[in-house]
């Protein structure tokens, strides 16, 4: 892995003993994973709180799949980061589908959406799901008849979009304003850059080092959410091309979204097929640097890190789970 030049800083200052320069730029660090005041809304679909709760009772409503089966929590699941704990997401059909569920944590924050990026706004990434052949199978016109013959929606639908009734546009503002309010808690890792010294552990602290040194993970996990947004192909086996579906170019081949890193110990198995079943072995991933391919990132460079820095690193990653409070269940109007 390449190192950054605030990342060899860092290194250089702390084989030098310069400990106070070398405080200075952790200081200056903890300055790029601040935590947002906002949460930031289209102006297209702008944030109110009966809209958020419409969307909440339409992501938990079974409504919205062919047979009466499947929510948005099905693969998105409160309790699990907002994934669904498994290898491949829950097909409608009882199929395991080949992509892992990303969580549905601080996708305000987000564009070009789906690991492949195929999507271009919450609104349309929400679509996807809903009238998939291989998950929800339902197309949004029969969800808004469905909606329709019930009195609680049509007058739910009628305060958060008066005069249009409950229509397809509707239901996917509904639900991606609700989910643009799913944001990760503060996590021990926010109280210690917000100067409490005793929120994480010193070997958290030596794993934030290199993570944002010599194991250079910042260069794609920046950010307070911890990522580029970006895709990029980190070597992983896999037969699935990734973005190229969507660009058609090669050099996108293999190509996936970098998953933000907020809650990740509760949202196990990782990567995009869900192949690695612990923090420890994405990192020993990293360390390898995976398949060495001409599509592989350049930012993808085998790195010596010893038993001691991998914990080090994985204590750090454990730091960004949140205090997230407990999710009520809406009730639905029937």
């Amino acid at each position: 892995m390449q190192i950054s030049s605030t990342g060899l800083l860092l290194t250089l200052l702390a084989i030098t003993g310069h400990s106070l320069a070398a405080d200075s730029v952790t200081e200056r660090l903890k300055q790029q994973f601040k935590r947002p005041t906002s949460i930031p809304f289209p102006a297209n679909n702008p944030y109110s709180a009966e809209k958020a709760q419409l969307g909440k009772m339409l992501f938990f409503d079974q409504r919205l799949s062919r047979n009466f089966n499947m929510n948005c929590a099905t693969c998105h699941n409160p309790s699990l980061g907002w994934e669904d704990g498994v290898p491949g997401a829950f097909g409608g059909q009882g199929e395991t589908l080949k992509r892992n569920s990303p969580t549905t944590l601080n996708l305000a924050w987000s564009d070009r959406f789906f690991w492949d990026g195929r999507a271009p706004s919450l609104e349309e990434q929400i679509r996807g799901p809903v009238e998939s052949a291989a998950e929800m199978n339902v197309p949004l016109s029969t969800v808004a008849q469905r909606l329709n013959k019930v009195e609680g929606y049509r007058n739910w639908f009628a305060r958060v979009f008066p005069g249009d009734g409950i229509r397809e546009n509707g239901i996917l503002k509904a639900i991606a304003t609700y989910e643009r309010t799913l944001v990760s808690g503060t996590a021990p890792f926010d109280r210690w850059i917000e100067g409490e010294e005793n929120a994480i552990s010193v070997s958290a602290k030596r794993g934030f080092t290199l993570f944002n040194g010599k194991a250079a993970c910042s260069q794609c996990h920046g950010g307070w959410n911890f990522t580029d947004n970006q895709f990029h192909d980190i070597g992983l086996p896999s037969d699935d091309t990734g973005r190229m579906a969507v660009t058609g170019a090669e050099q996108d081949r293999h190509r996936f979204k970098t998953p933000g890193l907020r809650n990740i110990s509760q949202r196990a198995p990782y990567m995009h097929d869900g192949s690695l079943s612990t923090l420890e072995q994405v990192i020993v991933h990293y360390v390898v640097g995976g398949i060495s391919r001409p599509g592989r990132s350049n930012k993808i460079i085998p790195t010596p890190l010893n038993e001691g820095d991998i914990r080090d690193l994985t204590a750090f990653l454990n730091s960004l789970t949140g205090a997230d409070q407990p999710v009520s269940l809406p009730i639905l109007p029937y």
